[in-house]
């Protein structure tokens, strides 16, 4: 072999190298390998406590296949989050596993996901299966993020009861679609268009006190792992007269 050949194989082989290196270390759609539990003593659905402050909306978004997150939590920037969650043992389990839905916080012996009883049971294969991995309690899975999708929905703003108008303002982002995570919020006023930015109080819940007057323009800073940030402004404002407990649908949609 020539010098010249020499050194071009060495070359090629550290390009195909890093190439493999910088692919594996990108790579969105690759499986993480972990543990999942399930709530032990929850109903079907996931929980109405849960850390991300969706309160109700938390057990039965998804159709209650909705889990708990230990890092994945992420001091709440990871609730409304999907991932694809499928437990490894061929005997049980299928290929298509279950999506979920982050909407609380918790870790178990080295899990990073703690399912609804209804998620957990979606990963195997057959009902028989489901007893079998309910049974073992903690499994061994794979999970990737992956776009939330529903249908027909806009992202809504639900206003917490503990609001209270004017003074203090707190809610929640629900219907959040595709993959980027909300990380910062802010309310405007309509017609002079100052802004105020809001606090995340904890998990999905954003708080203001002394909240701008009006009718109240919002916007949501979209932000993806790559670093890309989006500024999104609803269609739809906040009335004037807000009330808690309500909901106000945004008019938009996010779903990339």
């Amino acid at each position: 072999m020539t010098r010249l050949q020499f050194f071009l194989n060495t070359f090629i082989a550290t390009f195909l190298l890093f190439g493999s290196l910088t692919s594996a270390d990108t790579c969105s759609d690759c499986f993480i390998h972990s543990r999942a539990a399930h709530y032990p003593n929850s109903d079907v659905n996931g929980t109405e406590t849960g850390s991300c402050g969706y309160g109700t909306f938390g057990a039965t978004i998804n159709g209650g296949d909705v889990s708990a997150a230990s890092d994945l939590y992420r001091d709440g920037v990871g609730c409304g989050a999907c991932y694809q969650v499928r437990c490894t043992n061929t005997n049980y389990c299928s290929d298509k596993g279950v999506t979920t839905v982050i909407t609380d916080h918790g870790a178990s012996d080295n899990t990073d996901f703690i399912l609804s009883r209804r998620a957990f049971r979606r990963m195997a294969q057959n009902e028989d299966a489901a007893a079998s991995l309910l049974a073992f309690g903690v499994v061994d899975i794979e999970y990737r993020r992956v776009p939330c999708n529903y249908p027909s929905k806009n992202i809504t703003i639900k206003i917490d009861d503990n609001s209270n108008y004017p003074h203090y303002l707190a809610f929640v982002i629900q219907y959040q679609q595709g993959t980027k995570d909300i990380t910062a919020v802010q309310l405007c006023e309509t017609q002079s268009y100052v802004c105020k930015l809001m606090d995340r109080s904890y998990g999905a819940v954003w708080t203001t006190t002394s909240p701008p007057s009006g009718p109240l323009s919002l916007r949501m800073l979209f932000s993806d792992e790559n670093g890309d940030e989006t500024w999104v402004v609803p269609v739809n404002d906040i009335p004037e007269k807000w009330k808690p407990g309500e909901t106000y649908d945004s008019g938009v949609q996010v779903t990339a």
